[in-house]
Order: structure tokens, then sequence, then C-alpha cells
């Protein structure tokens, strides 16, 4: 892990900031992803400074040369995590550290600087407090953060930069998926494979997500929500969705869910589910399933519910599956009872409405 370095963060405010009455008018329904904040946050690295020249400044246009290393060599990675509005008033974020830490982690993995954890959540924490305004006060509203970094070097040679760009923005943001239907339908991809052994899996990426736009086109052609994928080797085992983790509940009260091991984004939700299942005295696996287990569970009634569970989505319930050999329904095919219970607990937790017994919460205010 990096070596703590404080940063002091020069802030500019926006000189033209949205109005309030047209920001309100935005956050009544703002989707996700699509509303952007007044300010951005920007942290400049280089092997002969190191960290520097932080700052808080309107959000706007970056401005690379056309041989910047991103561009050609796609050194780049980033993190999701969200702020949230507490009953009292206040905001807070849900386990920023484990973001700060994988944020470490897929640095490394892409041969890029690892960043301090608490240099991380300074600029989060900055941020937040530039644009609180923008948390939405609708049910299930927050406010997504967006961190990333990129090579931002001029020059074409393969090998890591020697100059990154560290930003983070911010999109207020309302329910992920579109639509009213209680469960989400997956296309299990039969041509591509997320990733494989000793590639970037475990990163967090966005050559990852640019290999899964294809298939995820395939999902949709099908009438399908999202595509799920097998593993590598033997296309065989079931790993995750194009971005987010997947658990199964079966019949006897026990969840599994694909293991870690390299090519699965170690997910924070999935890991905080791990754990509250486990407090609820839950039989937890961490084991590998197969497309054809899964289809005969559900078929048989073995397998009750499966949910897929991330930071934008939360935990979203799975309620048919298909694809070229398989087709069938997990369920009623709706919103399972313990997937809902889950997504409940979770929510209350982050919310401030239910007690934080692991200390997963920060507030910020």
């Amino acid at each position: 892990m990096a070596t703590e370095q404080k940063l002091s963060f020069a802030v500019r405010q926006h000189p033209g900031p949205v109005a309030a009455a047209t920001r309100d008018e935005l956050l009544a329904n703002p989707g996700f992803g699509k509303i952007f904040t007044d300010h951005m946050v920007v942290i400049r690295y280089s092997t002969a400074r190191g960290w520097h020249d932080a700052e808080v400044k309107p959000r706007g246009p970056i401005e690379i040369d056309p041989a910047c290393a991103v561009l050609h060599y796609a050194q780049e990675i980033f993190e999701g995590l969200k702020a949230y509005r507490l009953p009292d008033g206040g905001v807070s974020l849900f386990r920023p550290e484990a973001n700060a830490r994988r944020f470490a982690d897929s640095a490394r993995r892409l041969a890029m600087p690892e960043m301090p954890v608490e240099m991380f959540l300074d600029s989060i924490r900055e941020l937040v407090a530039a644009d609180r305004d923008w948390i939405p006060t609708i049910e299930g509203g927050s406010l997504y953060l967006r961190p990333f970094m990129f090579a931002s070097e001029t020059f074409l040679g393969v090998k890591p930069a020697n100059e990154y760009l560290f930003m983070v923005i911010a999109s207020p943001a309302g329910a992920y998926f579109k639509g009213d239907s209680p469960a989400v339908s997956l296309w299990v991809s039969d041509d591509y494979s997320r990733a494989g052994p000793g590639g970037t899996g475990a990163a967090k990426c966005g050559g990852n997500y640019a290999a899964s736009l294809l298939p995820q086109s395939q999902a949709i052609a099908e009438g399908c929500d999202q595509v799920v994928f097998l593993d590598a080797a033997e296309h065989r085992w079931v790993e995750e969705l194009g971005g987010m983790n997947i658990f199964f509940v079966f019949d006897d009260g026990s969840i599994s869910t694909p293991p870690l091991g390299g090519t699965i984004l170690p997910g924070i939700t999935r890991d905080s589910l791990l754990t509250l299942a486990r407090d609820a005295g839950i039989v937890v696996r961490e084991e590998r399933y197969s497309i054809d287990e899964w289809q005969a569970d559900a078929k048989s009634g073995r397998l009750r519910e499966a949910f897929a569970c991330g930071t934008a989505a939360v935990v979203t319930s799975i309620g048919s599956v298909r694809g070229t050999s398989v087709d069938f329904r997990i369920g009623n095919g709706g919103q399972g009872l313990l997937t809902e219970k889950f997504r409940a607990q979770l929510t209350a937790i982050q919310r401030g409405h239910a007690p934080d017994q692991h200390d997963w919460v920060m507030r910020l205010s």
C-alpha cells in the first residue's frame, strides 16, 4: 500500500453554478449517470514530484494531447461509491476505505501509482463538501461519486507512464435499472468471457467494461437486461454479470457466490452481504457453480432465488436466465424474499436508518 502523504486542496468555486431552482428540478428525477454537479477534484502525479497540485475546481472538459498515453495503452482505473443524506440532514459514505484499498489494488495491477488511502478519502470529502446540495432528497436518491485515474503523459511506447491525472466527479442518482420490473433477466454469453486467469478481472479498469459492451448489446438484442459471463477456461462456471457480482439462495436457507481468485471483481457490496448473512447465521459458501447446475436447481426448486449486487444497483433480484442452450425462470420470476431482506437491511445501514455494527458508515457532516 502507498505511503501516506497529506496534500492541501486549493478550492476554486464555480463562477456560474447551476441555479438552485434548476438544480432542484433536475434532482426530482435524476436517473443514473446523466446529470453532473458543479465541481470536480483534480490531483496530479509524476514520478519526479509524486502527488501534487490537489484542487477542487469547476467541472469542465479535460484538454489532452492526441499522444496521451491513456488513449493508446489504456492505463485507466476507476471506482464508484455513494454519498447519502442522513435522517438528521447530515451526509455519510459507506465503506469508502474499501474503495480506497481496491483503487490501490487496481493501480498496482495496471502499473500505476498507488494513491494513499487518506488522500483518496480527502478527495471524496472535498468534493462532497463543495457539492452537497446536489444530493437528492427523493426516496432512494444518492450522490454517485466517480474517482478515476489515467495516464496523462504524452508519448508513444509500450511502458508505464510517468505522469497521471486523478479526478473525482459526482452525479446525482436515482434508480439504476429503468422500468418497474421487480427482477432483471440475464443472457448467458456463449461467445465471450469477461476475464481469464492472470488477467485484469480483479481490477476495476475500463478495459474490462469495454470488453463487456458487445455481449451486453447481445443481451439487450435478446430481450434481456444484463449479460452473465462464464469462466474463460472451461466456459462452464458462472462468474459475474457485466458490472455486478451474483448470489444464489437455496431451499435449505444457505447462500453461495462464485469465489474470488483474480477473475472476479471483489465487490464491496458483495463483501458486505457476506458479512450480513454470516451475522444472521446463514450458511455461506464461496464456491463454483456451473450453468448446468443453475438451470437444474432452478427447475427442481432447489434454487429459490438469485440476485446481483453492486454499488450502483445495490441488490437486484434475477428473475430469468436465457442463452443458446438454457432457458429457465427462478422462483416465481419476481423479487425474492431474502433478496429484498438483504436490500432493505443494507440500504437501511447505508442511509442511517439501522445500527451500524461494523463501523461501515463514515459521517462527513
